[in-house]
């Protein structure tokens, strides 16, 4: 299967194992709210635990009704495409399947070519990583497929992928940065 058939399946709502930029990420639209509740279902994931969104480009912000400061605007254009999650405010109720409460949701632009030509098609994909909470994350489509068998509608096979996850970042609207979860990227 090419991109272009991937990225048609998940926006018809179907649920994939793909490499992302940094693991095996278990993707679906993340503005689909039956899909995402199906990802929080197979993942058994904590309901109240948002999932890391990615998205092709900054304007993919506005999917969600975010302003950014100018010094948000800056730092994210120096910044992505890289393995940096950005956590940032999120008050529409209308996205509460996704931020669960939170208020906010993270964020990474992958600096993956394919990933993002997939995102450029489909518009945001939650990405958590393709296992269950609180287990080891899938370094091989056949560890994925131990965990979700039949219930995922398609694997992408890239071989084996071993990597830090990305580093996770809050960023407030004065730029000022507080790192949440070390990973591969250094800000």
């Amino acid at each position: 299967m090419n991109y272009p058939q991937v990225a048609a399946f998940l926006k018809d709502g179907k649920v994939a194992v793909i490499p992302t930029d940094t693991i095996y990420g278990i993707v679906g639209s993340a503005l689909n709210e039956k899909t995402v509740e199906e990802i929080y279902r197979l993942r058994k994931r904590a309901t109240d635990k948002p999932m890391i969104i990615l998205i092709s480009s900054i304007d993919d912000l506005n999917y969600f009704n975010i302003q950014l400061s100018e010094k948000q605007t800056k730092f994210l254009q120096k910044n992505w495409p890289n393995p940096l999650s950005v956590v940032l405010p999120v008050n529409s109720e209308k996205f509460k399947y996704l931020h669960r409460g939170k208020n906010s949701l993270a964020f990474r632009m992958p600096k993956d070519q394919q990933l993002l030509g997939i995102l450029k098609e489909t518009g945001p994909l939650v990405a958590p990583s393709a296992n269950y909470e609180d287990e080891k994350p899938s370094e091989t489509i056949k560890i994925a497929k131990d965990y979700f068998g039949d219930s995922v509608d398609l694997y992408i096979d890239k071989g084996q992928i071993k990597s830090e996850p990305s580093t996770i970042i809050e960023l407030a609207s004065s730029g000022k940065v507080k790192v949440l979860r070390d990973g591969q990227y250094r800000v």
